[in-house]
């Protein structure tokens, strides 16, 4: 798997050098808690009809920072955002809340610790 490290500020141009519609598959949009003040965000995609052609794109953020919006590369992407923002409690450009949990719900139960 190709790893490259980015920030909040290149993120979208990042995506938008590397990625080629007919060549590379979305995979997904994770999170990943490292501590009680960071979570890192992945954006998966691999090249259609290759094996091990994964390259994972990421960045350290915070509850404080607001992830750049793929949507308009990736439309399919809102689904994924609105996870984050549900999952890890993370702001997410013009992305809403309400997509998985009940209201009742424990409020970001995969974020960090509060």
């Amino acid at each position: 798997m190709n790893k490259i490290k980015s920030s909040l500020e290149s993120i979208v141009k990042d995506i938008e050098q590397f990625y080629i519609e007919d060549k590379h598959h979305f995979l997904s949009l994770n999170g990943l808690t490292l501590d009680e003040n960071t979570i890192e965000v992945q954006w998966i995609f691999c090249e259609y009809g290759k094996q091990n052609s994964e390259t994972l794109f990421y960045l350290d953020a915070t509850l404080e920072d607001t992830i750049p919006s793929i949507v308009h590369i990736l439309p399919s992407a809102i689904i994924s955002q609105r996870e984050l923002i549900d999952m890890f409690g993370l702001d997410v450009e013009d992305s809403t809340k309400g997509l998985y949990l009940d209201e009742d719900s424990l409020e970001a139960p995969l974020g960090c610790a509060i």
